[in-house]
């Protein structure tokens, strides 16, 4: 998946505090201020996220940049909207493999998307997260995501954690997904180890993590 639309789909993308882009030239510039800062905020704090740095990175002036976005805060807005549309696109192609597909594999299915999502737009969200303290409601799209996240995936677990108790078995579900994204974004954070948000295992891990947390629920409505 993509950190930001294509040349062409940004014709028609429109947010409040961003000029439309209706030329191809414009769109081009447009385009690549939003590339490069997701790519620059990688390795440096939205404070520390300088436009006149931004603006020689892709060889645009000061100008061109507050003649597309409002402000600077303006700009990180679009960002966090276009992690926000991608995370929903993400979701709406989430499907079960097969009607027999077993418990680890969409644990594994769902908490790849989740892991990839969160690897694609490391940058932003670890920026949003610090801005949080400062500006909460910064956060609350990627938390609404989380829920909606939360929501879409527990129609496909449920059929394969048996019948019964379902309202017990949705609270594990979402309590699982609250140990997988907060793991995930302590590791953005804070990144503690021994699994960095990169790290091979750590897919692995987290589904095998949800997997386990579920099987567990499943357990108990097992008859001994």
């Amino acid at each position: 998946m993509r950190q930001v639309p294509e040349e062409s789909e940004l014709a028609d993308f429109d947010l409040p505090g961003v000029a439309p882009s209706r030329q191809k030239r414009s769109r081009q510039t447009t385009l690549a201020l939003l590339r490069a800062g997701a790519e620059m905020l990688r390795t440096r704090s939205l404070a520390e996220l300088s436009i006149e740095t931004l603006c020689a990175e892709v060889g645009a002036t000061v100008g061109a940049f507050y003649s597309r976005f409002e402000s600077k805060e303006a700009y990180f807005n679009a960002l966090m909207a276009l992690a926000t549309r991608d995370g929903e696109q993400r979701l709406g192609e989430i499907r079960r493999p097969s009607p027999d597909a077993s418990l680890d594999k969409l644990c594994h299915i769902v908490v790849s998307g989740i892991v990839g999502w969160m690897r694609h737009h490391e940058g932003v969200l670890r920026a949003a997260l610090q801005h949080d303290d400062t500006r909460p409601d910064k956060w609350t799209p990627f938390k609404a995501l989380a829920g909606a996240t939360t929501a879409r995936a527990t129609p496909l677990l449920l059929p394969v954690m048996g019948k019964g108790r379902k309202a017990a078995k949705t609270r594990a579900i979402a309590f699982g997904f609250q140990v997988v994204l907060g793991t995930l974004v302590n590791a953005i954070l804070n990144d503690p180890g021994p699994l960095s948000l990169h790290a091979k295992e750590m897919e692995a891990r987290l589904a095998g993590c949800l997997a386990l947390l579920l099987q567990a629920e499943i357990d108990q409505s097992t008859p001994r």
